[in-house]
């Protein structure tokens, strides 16, 4: 295929994925379910689950596997990237600075008790050897890799929710986005050290842990001083943010994602904090408005779809299998949303606040398909089990809105105060979101 028909390729997969993530996730917000639910599920249709069951030579022409995948692939990243620097953008430190216990104990209870689950699952698993495990999987490595799949917390899936909630800006909505940003954290350090000792490289593991925290530490002190004193003073003496100062954050935004990336935390991690290390005002309410457009209804889409076409559902196809992947679903749902309850619970948060914090914590998605699509890729797992927990991080995600709206949603009054920024004009891609409200402002 030559440069211009891979373009001419190109153009059509854009516009069959966003026409299907358009339509299916308008059909999803009909059933109460956020946009993003309606793209993770338009990804495995467009897959062949089911595209390339009803029509597979169409599938095969459409998305063959090659050089127009592999742009998708980047593309994608970058959205994924620019999102989570929209969701730091609007992580607001003093909103939970009353409630770092909660936010703390919410943390480590969302990451041992699946972790400790994972193991018990695991250890099931590894009895049926080639199945779910490649050759050369340890039973600790799987027991840790299946641990680490049910305590992800779909961070900025978790943050489009939240978003979309309108819960962006409020005590209750910073503090669920802390503690998944701290739970993802924890497993991505946790799963380096997985793929170092598989791969014989234990340099991953230190480059992770020991990288991680020095781009985390420097960023957040001397970091944002920084950016304070040459973007925001800038910008508010200009009254606004022009063209090569956009640039400019755009670079440092990239630099930050190949950094974290290299060390191996993953780059949303590196876009989400340098995007609450920079400075508020003018600064952030301009930055947004110029990406949340083309990051939420363009390039996010994306990561969905390429996902959705390594799900294999048809391969889940006996009572055995079927049986396995509700033994996981039960292990994520409790390991997660029930340990993440409790935990709120016995830091005396209300009842309401900690059954909406279980289901929203419960919630998994993207970066579980993240890390999933790295598992695969690296040999740590078969086809069949990512499948298998693809399917678990679909339901886990369904379950979280309608969950959220039946034990806080419908209770819950709006007071305009609430909200972070909310004098601010700021146009929203439907016009419903209140101003100030970003990213994903698509409800």
């Amino acid at each position: 295929m030559t440069q211009s028909e891979l373009a001419i390729h190109m153009f059509l997969q854009l516009a069959i994925i966003l026409a299907v993530c358009r339509v299916v996730g308008l059909l999803a917000r009909r059933i109460g379910q956020p946009q993003v639910v309606g793209e993770m599920i338009a990804g495995v249709l467009l897959g062949p689950s089911l595209f390339g069951l009803l029509a597979p030579h169409w599938q095969q022409d459409l998305f063959p596997k090659g050089p127009s995948m592999t742009i998708i692939y980047a593309a994608a990243q970058v959205g994924i990237v620019l999102y989570m620097f929209l969701v730091g953008l609007e992580f607001d430190t003093n909103l939970i600075r009353h409630r770092v216990p909660s936010a703390v104990s919410i943390s480590l209870a969302g990451v041992l008790t699946p972790l400790v689950l994972g193991v018990l699952v695991a250890l099931m698993l590894v009895q049926d050897e080639g199945r779910y495990f490649t050759a050369g999987v340890k039973d600790w490595q799987a027991m840790l890799f299946v641990g680490v799949a049910i305590a992800i917390t779909a961070f900025p899936m978790l943050a489009r929710i939240i978003v979309d909630r309108k819960l962006a800006g409020t005590s209750l909505g910073t503090l669920v986005l802390a503690a998944g940003a701290t739970d993802d954290a924890i497993a991505w350090c946790l799963f380096a050290v997985v793929l170092a000792v598989f791969k014989n490289d234990p340099t991953l593991a230190f480059l992770a842990i020991g990288g991680g925290a020095v781009y985390g530490l420097f960023v957040l002190t001397a970091g944002r001083r920084l950016l304070q004193r040459f973007l925001g003073t800038r910008a508010e003496r200009q009254g606004g943010v022009s063209s090569p100062m956009l640039a400019v954050i755009l670079m440092l935004l990239m630099c930050a994602a190949w950094y974290t990336d290299f060390v191996g935390i993953y780059a949303v991690f590196g876009a989400f904090i340098l995007g609450v290390a920079m400075p508020r005002g003018v600064i952030a309410v301009e930055v947004r408005r110029s990406l949340e457009p083309l990051v939420t209804n363009f390039l996010l889409p994306l990561f969905f779809v390429f996902s959705g076409l390594n799900t294999q559902i048809g391969l889940v196809n006996s009572i055995g299998l079927l049986a396995v992947a509700l033994v996981i679903l039960v292990a994520s749902i409790l390991g997660k949303g029930g340990a993440c309850y409790l935990a709120a619970r016995l830091n005396k948060e209300s009842q309401r606040e900690s059954l909406a914090i279980g289901s929203l914590m419960n919630a998994r998605g993207l970066m579980e398909l993240i890390l999933l699509n790295i598992g695969l890729q690296a040999g740590l797992i078969t086809p069949t089990l990512f499948t298998i927990l693809v399917l678990m991080a679909i339901v886990t995600t369904l379950m979280a809105t309608p969950l959220f709206n039946v034990f806080y949603g419908r209770f819950r009054k709006q007071p305009e105060k609430e909200f972070i920024g909310a004098a601010v004009p700021h146009p929203a891609a439907d016009g419903d979101v209140p101003a100030g409200l970003a990213p994903a402002t698509r409800e």
